[in-house]
């Protein structure tokens, strides 16, 4: 598997970036995040440590289906699907056809980065663009 690279930028953030980047006055680079998160909070929610562990299980037990998940793991359909969508979004699992008409989970990579300046002087992080 690979390693998924993330920043944290707010929207206004993103938005001006993508607005360089059109102009032609910026260009990405190859070391750039490739998802970003709008704040340390909404990352660290969509990582909680009951998030992660639901990803371990993905990974180790390979699901077929979301019903599958859900007896696995003993939470609700509804907040598995919930769960998966926002995951699916930043990139950390895909839906895959499986059986049928269901959707099984997959987990995309194995690792993550997070390139996170602590200081003003590390330079403003400029966003790529992206979700929210």
């Amino acid at each position: 598997m690979t390693t998924l690279k993330v920043g944290i930028a707010d929207y206004e953030e993103m938005k001006a970036r993508t607005m360089r980047i059109a102009r032609g006055e910026e260009k990405p680079s190859p070391g750039d995040p490739n998802v970003w998160f709008p704040s340390m909070e909404s990352f660290a929610q969509i990582l909680s440590m009951g998030n992660r562990e639901l990803l371990r299980v993905i990974d180790e037990q390979a699901p077929g289906s979301l019903e599958e998940l859900a007896e696995i793991t003993g939470r609700a359909k509804s907040n598995l699907s919930r769960t998966l969508k926002r995951m699916a979004s930043y990139g950390l699992i895909r839906m895959e056809k499986g059986d049928g008409r269901k959707l099984a989970p997959k987990v995309i990579h194995d690792r993550l980065e997070l390139d996170l300046p602590l200081t003003e002087r590390a330079g403003p992080r400029k966003a790529a663009g992206g979700r929210q």
